[in-house]
């Protein structure tokens, strides 16, 4: 069976079975139900394992002592009496899914045992069976799942040879898919974008220096498989299997070896933990990661598009703000659109179309939340259907869900709609909606085998069971009446329970009144109670009718769940296409309320926006009105913006925004904006604020150099990158050094858009020494020593960084703003050359003067010092005098 690991060595672990049971056959003898019980927890090790025992699901041993603790459940003990007793812990059948979940999130994984017997029929002790395990990426129940999010199980292999092979699905939707990618960081920016909630690895992974990278960098739960789990053979014969067909080549799998072996690694854990119910599964979706944007973790992160920086929460994040779908599955695509925006203009300009249209009709748009409020998860709906854990309300919440179809066509049904594929007609599930509106009544109760389920005339023989029953209750008040009059005992009560069936209760003053012919059934403190033939007779032709009236409609109920589960597929295509309108129908809603406009998506190397504006930050009340700006971006004369300016100044807000701008556009939305040319970018990279990794050992200049490198390694002319103050953490020197360096390989090898924020303002000579590269700054104002910050993106470099005011604003002494300004009046000074050209422009080829230190603080007087020292003949000077030049040299110096 399958172990699941933690990146965190100190995983939780349940008892060990063998171990317990030589500690149990010590001295005592196993029961029959403990044996049971052992036999069971010894085929899922490492898992805390909840036993069915009637109406309960009970814990036992360490197990027990574990879910007590994180389940504030009460710990008690069977056999007392003996030596040794058992810890023994327990929940309700009906509301075990909660406490499974808590202890899967806790970092266990959970065993279920059930009677797959009826208790009636069983000779001896009841027989019971491993039905279900459940790790993070197999938990299956809604109620217990983000609805705004899926919950992916993942595999992933790997050879020297091949790369790397990643598999998905979401069991409780049916979505499945693979891919395959070249190198570790296009591995961390899938798995990145697909968030799974575990990660199925060989336990014989080829390279156990990758893996222990993989488990460091990636905090992702990771379970181990044997390797004979990642087979090639079996994996084909599982797909196969899988979608009844001979051969993947019509999955078009053709040539995708290690992504197959993953794919069937998925469907082997399934069929392992005991989930055979996969009709819902769709086409298993080869991905190919060249058809969308690549987002590695540093521009999820600096982006803040799904969790924000500050407290990792979704409130705040873009998916935050642009996620307003009316259903369930259209937030989860939301949340794919945005984790892989498009790359072929053709399909985004397509899902652009779709949100013109909806945004150019209010009417349509309010008519389309009007009905799909009124759908409920088809796709989760679809896969508690298919594991048979569907009950009747399920079955109605779809079957109303199913009645939305018409209307919605009805509305798409459009002349400007019919081109697009998103507004097609919707397949006609129709038939299916009829059979469950008619099968079930309006109110069904949750349980499924106590009756009330069937509606009235669906079944003849149901109905005249249920005649049979309601006659039954009338005789029941009938024959209690008679039985009155007969004894005169006007307390005499006729009535039921399930222990005794149905009795004649008398109290304990009327007995001298009871007719001999009463049998005594069960004596109470206060009364008797007593039967006799007729009532008999009248229990088992009552208890008969309504015993079979459950059966049959359980019967029914079950025959109806089977043919929804026949159309799973059906059902699944319909989810799909559902979240599609509600996808476009929500972004349509984002642009009429937040005035966003549509961009012109195009192949072009242009990114051009006018007052543009950060999507998120432009809804924050922040006490100020937010600023838009106009950015140009373009391979031939604003290939690389320098964006200099104060801390606080915005420079960053402006980076970001056009960023998210972007990633907006090629997800199919409008964006926030007056006007917007877009360029297709394959991948956006960020390298923005500070941070260390202390677990690798890593400062934050390591960090932020590692993260330079990756870009510098991985970008392409079509690329967009935004950096943010790239050199600090080091000496001053060093840093402008680097930022300059890593700036001209941006302007001269990569050529990619780039927008360069610095605070070192040597880097503005940049714009000096190559056409393509431009100066802009974050305008202030400074009045009476007192800076206002404009937001206002300017052309040219600025002069000035105000750093000492900002340190003011932040309450420093103002002795140490006074020193710092007489420190900074030392150190400004010019920086070109001799011959006015600057400095860190120095051509490699030696043709200009040679190097005089880093960044001279001597500057054009430099070389006058310099001949006053080689024109004196150091040898003739006594003490006195050689410490004298020295003093009027420093003297100089200082004034220069």
């Amino acid at each position: 069976m399958p172990r699941l690991n933690h990146h965190d060595s100190k995983s939780p672990t349940a008892a060990p079975p063998r171990a317990r049971l030589a500690d149990m056959a010590d001295g005592r003898r196993i029961t029959p139900m403990f044996r049971q019980f052992l036999e069971i927890k010894e085929q899922a090790p490492g898992a805390i394992l909840f036993f069915r025992m009637g109406d309960f699901y009970e814990l036992f041993f360490e197990d027990a002592e574990i879910a007590a603790g994180l389940l504030d459940l009460t710990l008690t003990a069977r056999d007392k009496a003996g030596d040794q007793p058992i810890p023994m812990a327990g929940v309700p059948h009906h509301a075990v899914r909660p406490y499974i979940v808590r202890l899967v999130e806790a970092g266990y994984k959970v065993a279920i045992a059930d009677q797959v017997e009826d208790p009636k029929l069983a000779k001896g002790i009841v027989r019971r069976a491993l039905t279900e395990l459940i790790t993070p990426g197999l938990i299956l129940d809604p109620e217990n799942l983000d609805a705004r999010k899926a919950n992916y199980l993942a595999a992933l292999h790997a050879t020297q040879k091949s790369g790397f092979g990643l598999s998905w699905i979401d069991v409780s939707t049916g979505e499945y898919a693979c891919t395959e990618v070249d190198d570790i960081e296009g591995l961390g920016a899938e798995l990145g974008r697909i968030a799974p909630s575990e990660v199925l690895i060989s336990e014989s992974f080829y390279d156990e220096a990758l893996r222990a990278e993989l488990e460091r960098s990636l905090s992702i739960r990771w379970t181990e498989l044997p390797h004979r789990a990642f087979g090639l053979s079996g994996a084909k014969d599982e797909l196969e299997q899988l979608f009844s067909v001979q051969g993947l080549d019509g999955l078009g799998l053709s040539d995708c070896t290690v992504a197959i072996q993953a794919a069937g690694a998925i469907i082997d854990y399934l069929r392992t933990s005991h989930i055979d119910a996969l009709g819902h599964v769709r086409r298993l979706r080869y991905v190919s990661v060249s058809s969308f944007m690549t987002l590695d973790d540093s521009a999820r992160r600096n982006l803040e598009i799904f969790r924000t920086l500050s407290d990792g929460k979704r409130k705040g994040s873009l998916l935050g703000l642009m996620d307003r779908a009316t259903t369930s599955m259209g937030s989860r695509l939301i949340r794919r659109w945005l984790g892989a925006p498009l790359l072929d203009p053709v399909a985004i300009n397509e899902r652009l179309d779709a949100v013109d249209i909806l945004v150019r009709s209010g009417a349509l748009r309010s008519a389309l939340v009007e009905r799909l409020e009124l759908v409920h998860d088809i796709e989760r709906l679809n896969g508690k259907v298919i594991s048979g854990r569907a009950n009747a309300r399920d079955l109605l919440s779809l079957q109303r869900s199913l009645g939305q179809v018409p209307a919605l066509d009805i509305l798409l049904d459009r002349e400007d709609a019919q081109a697009l594929p998103i507004f097609a007609p919707l397949p006609d599930a129709s038939p299916l909606a009829a059979d469950i509106a008619n099968c079930l009544t309006d109110d069904p109760p949750l349980a499924l085998k106590d009756g009330g389920l069937i509606r009235r005339g669906f079944h003849s023989e149901l109905d005249e069971i249920v005649e049979l029953s309601k006659e039954g209750k009338g005789a029941l008040v009938r024959l209690e009446a008679e039985e009155r009059k007969k004894t005169r005992i006007a307390s005499l009560k006729v009535r039921y329970n399930r222990v005794f069936g149905y009795y004649i209760e008398v109290t304990k003053p009327n007995l001298k009144y009871v007719p001999e012919h009463y049998i005594r059934k069960q004596t109470l403190a206060n009364a008797e109670r007593y039967y006799t033939p007729e009532l008999k007779e009248f229990e088992a032709k009552i208890l008969g009718a309504e015993e079979r009236r459950c059966s049959l409609e359980f019967e029914l109920f079950e025959q109806l769940r089977d043919r929804v589960a026949e159309a799973a597929r059906l059902l699944a295509d319909l989810a799909d296409r559902v979240a599609a309108i509600d996808g476009v129908l929500t972004f349509a809603t984002l642009a009429v309320d937040y005035d966003y406009v549509r961009p012109e998506v195009d192949d072009s190397s242009v990114l051009d926006l006018k007052g543009s504006r950060h999507p998120v930050i432009e809804r924050m009340d922040l006490g100020e009105r937010f600023v838009p700006n106009d950015v140009l971006l373009d391979r031939d004369s604003h290939q690389l913006l320098i964006v200099s300016g104060p801390n606080m100044a915005g420079k960053s807000t402006v980076m970001r925004q056009v960023a998210l701008c972007t990633l907006m556009a090629q997800a199919g939305s409008f964006v926030p904006a007056t006007a917007a040319r877009i360029g297709v970018a394959d991948r956006i990279f960020t390298r923005v604020g500070a941070s260390d990794n202390i677990a690798r050992g890593q400062s934050t200049f390591m960090v932020e150099m590692s993260e330079t490198a990756a870009i510098l390694a991985t970008a392409t002319s079509r690329s967009l990158a935004v950096l943010d103050e790239i050199g600090r953490g080091t000496s001053t020197y060093d840093g402008v050094a680097i930022a300059w360096a890593v700036a001209e390989y941006f302007a001269d090898t990569l050529r990619c858009r780039t927008m360069f924020a610095t605070h070192y303002h040597e880097l503005c000579e940049l714009a000096r020494t190559r056409p393509q590269v431009q100066n802009v700054n974050i305008a202030v104002s400074e009045v009476g020593g007192k800076v206002i910050f404009l937001r206002r993106l300017r052309e040219g470099g600025a002069s000035r960084s105000y750093g000492i005011q900002v340190a003011k604003l932040a309450g420093l002494p103002e002795d140490v703003l006074g020193r710092a300004r007489e420190v900074l009046a030392n150190l400004e000074i010019d920086s070109e050359d001799s011959v006015g050209r600057p400095r860190l422009a120095r051509a490699r080829d030696g043709d200009a003067e040679p190097p005089q230190g880093q960044l001279s603080l001597f500057s054009g007087r430099e070389e006058v010092l310099r001949d006053e020292l080689l024109g004196l003949d150091l040898d003739k000077l006594t003490p006195i005098e050689a410490l004298n030049l020295l003093s009027d040299l420093k003297t100089k110096a200082g004034r220069c």
